[in-house]
């Protein structure tokens, strides 16, 4: 797996570490998480799975609604 280089300032590194202590993960789990969570949050599909039923609700007909009869 290729490995990048972020830089984060020292209070977000040291929050980060703290809640990895507390919930006794690493550094790259905690990371791995929120780039996981990123794309959902913004509605990028995941797999083609999730894309599929996405795009199964775009083109999902509306409920149509009865037309008004002419009165005359």
């Amino acid at each position: 797996m290729p490995g990048k280089r972020i830089q984060v300032d020292n209070d977000t590194l040291i929050k980060l570490t703290d809640l990895g202590r507390r919930r006794m993960a690493t550094f790259q789990e905690l990371v791995d998480e929120a780039l996981a969570d990123l794309p959902k949050k913004h509605g990028v599909p995941i797999d083609l799975k999730d894309a599929l039923k996405k795009s199964a609700r775009k083109i999902t007909p509306k409920s149509e609604k009865p037309h008004p009869r002419n009165a005359g």
